[in-house]
């Protein structure tokens, strides 16, 4: 059997669909403590992107007001933005009803916060730039 490795330029500026359903199942073998986080830009409610926080990260978020997440692909902490300049400063966490998921309501610091670029080498704003218009093909929005 052929297996075809996916490059992150692929999944990231690609147009052909390549949605990963087991996603959450990996980060369960895998045997991280996280919680979902929806990270949400405050005044314009824009939803940014879905991360992950463990126990440290929301402490370390609480502590220096800026979103700090779990990389489970990295198994480490990161503060969003520490390299890039693109922090997210928060503006506060909310729990959902279950307490299985967090929301943080954030203000961007950067110019975007998302790690990949635009056409025009510039942070995109947030991590949902395509749109899916058929099952199998993307489309961009910018």
């Amino acid at each position: 059997m052929l297996t075809l490795m996916v490059q992150a330029n692929d999944l990231e500026e690609g147009t052909i669909q390549r949605l990963d359903f087991d996603k959450i199942g990996g980060v369960g073998r895998e045997g991280h403590q996280v919680l979902p986080v929806v990270l949400q830009e405050v005044e314009s409610g824009e939803v940014l992107f879905v991360g992950y926080a463990n126990e440290e990260a929301l402490r370390m978020t609480l502590e220096i007001k800026s979103a700090v997440l779990y990389s489970t692909s990295r198994n480490e902490i990161w503060h969003k933005g520490a390299t890039s300049g693109d922090t997210l400063s928060l503006v506060d966490v909310r729990v959902n009803c279950e307490q299985n998921s967090l929301l943080y309501r954030v203000r961007r610091d950067g110019r975007g916060a998302c790690h990949t670029t635009g056409t025009d080498g510039s942070t995109r704003s947030g991590c949902y730039y395509r749109s899916l218009t058929t099952i199998g093909d993307l489309v961009f929005l910018e």
